[in-house]
């Protein structure tokens, strides 16, 4: 027998190419940014252009000893000419600036002029020799007033950071789109594994699961196997109690014929406890054969189906009373939605003193609240009385505790409809909540 072949892409295929494109992609941006030329820059000056623009001369042009301050590699400074502006008084030194008299000597050296007329500033540690970098003020008196020359920084946005930021700015949304996609190709049919599995209980029949890369199929596989294990472990076990409950049956019918032969009053307590026996068999038999039903389900309007469950309890003078609500058309199975509502407000008349039921549609699913008038339920035993024979009550009294299956047979019909089901205190005392999705 041939074995089937998954031909179906890894994961990992298209993660190593979105990467292998993303270096690529980085590669070329930073070549293209890097043969551009680097950001502008304030060149260092020469002391001989400094004191040519003190004595408003041109600038040098660039040989001889302004040849030395030529950018090397070909690399294209901001180079502004320098502008000398006059003062009254002797400029001050900026915050980076302290006196240089050896640089205020060589410049009075090279303008001819008398050493106290000149004033220089610069940056420590960005001079050397003839040339200053960084920030730098020198000054000449002349004619009772100041000449004076600055280093002026290059702008802070300048055309090169602009198409340096552009070209970032364009990678990052080159390799965002792509991103973008595939990160939403890996987690949607997770998002879809995960939904099929919540919607998925025990008594329900598992929807269709994604496919997509071969690590989602293996585990879409390894959900579906063990859905079917947790799905045969269930229907063992309600086999079995069915069986158990069922073969019962048998030994109370002697026990009541013998029953008949005890006096009157141990014949009346002994027949009392045999009923009670009897109908905790038959709510077992009940709760067996819905966790293992599977009955179609049918369009139906629920609106309708609470408003007869009402008119018949109250028939009957049960304590029970509707809000009404709007039309709510689900797909479900009318006798198990049915016996779902009559547990509720069954238990609400007997933990409280009447049961209001009511319903809300929004959001494609319909909300149907259950209220008694009663002393509410322990918010630390809500989730747990939904399991099979825990009782509300703590006694073993079956008038007040029941058997201990309503709520478990709720929750495995609420379930089955693909609903939920809760317990909580509402504005009067305890209350119900089931929620169930509208049919399309």
């Amino acid at each position: 027998m041939s074995r089937s072949v998954d031909r179906s892409r890894p994961l990992a295929w298209p993660i190593f190419l979105l990467v292998v494109v993303s270096v690529l992609v980085t590669a070329v941006i930073s070549f293209a940014v890097t043969f551009s030329g680097p950001p502008p820059f304030e060149p260092p000056r020469s002391l001989t252009g400094i004191a040519r623009a003190l004595k408003g001369e041109p600038p040098h042009p660039w040989f001889g000893g302004e040849r030395l301050m030529a950018p090397p590699g070909g690399l294209r400074p901001h180079r502004p000419p320098l502008q000398r502006t006059r003062a009254a008084m002797p400029p001050r030194p900026r915050h980076a600036e302290r006196a240089n008299p050896e640089a205020a000597a060589r410049l009075a050296l090279t303008l001819a002029a008398p050493r106290g007329d000149v004033v220089a500033f610069t940056q420590p540690g960005r001079s050397e020799g003839e040339a200053f970098a960084g920030d730098w003020t020198f000054a000449w008196r002349q004619g009772g007033g100041w000449w004076m020359v600055r280093s002026q920084q290059p702008p802070w946005l300048t055309r090169w950071h602009v198409r340096t930021l552009l070209a970032l700015l364009a990678a990052i949304l080159l390799l965002s789109i792509p991103g973008w996609w595939l990160a939403r190709a890996i987690t949607r049919p997770l998002r879809q594994l995960a939904a099929a599995a919540d919607r998925a209980g025990t008594g329900a029949p598992l929807p269709e699961l994604p496919g997509g890369s071969r690590e989602i199929r293996d585990l879409a596989r390894a959900v579906s196997t063990m859905h079917a294990r947790l799905a045969s472990h269930a229907e063992a076990r309600t086999a079995m109690l069915a069986g158990i409950a069922h073969d019962l049956g048998t030994p109370l019918a002697r026990l009541a014929f013998r029953v008949e032969a005890l006096p009157e009053a141990a014949r009346t307590r002994a027949a009392a406890d045999i009923e009670e026996m009897r109908a905790m068999i038959g709510a077992t038999l009940v709760f067996a054969r819905d966790d293992a039903a599977a009955t179609a389900l049918v369009r139906l309007d629920l609106a309708s189906l609470i408003e007869s469950l009402v008119y018949d309890l109250k028939d009957i003078d049960a304590a029970v009373e509707s809000t009404g609500g709007p039309r709510a058309i689900v797909r479900g199975d009318s006798g198990a939605l049915r016996r779902l509502f009559a547990n509720l407000v069954e238990n609400a008349m007997r933990y409280g003193e009447r049961a209001t039921i009511g319903w809300i549609v929004d959001d494609g699913r319909v909300t149907v609240t259950i209220d008694d008038i009663g002393p509410g339920v322990d918010p630390a035993l809500a989730e747990r009385l939904f399991q099979p024979f825990v009782r509300g009550d703590p006694s073993r009294n079956r008038l007040t505790g029941g058997t201990g299956l309503g709520l478990a047979i709720v929750r495995t019909i609420a379930t089955a409809h693909g609903g939920a089901v809760t317990l909580g205190n509402g504005p009067t005392g305890a209350q119900a909540r089931v929620v169930l999705p509208l049919s399309a």
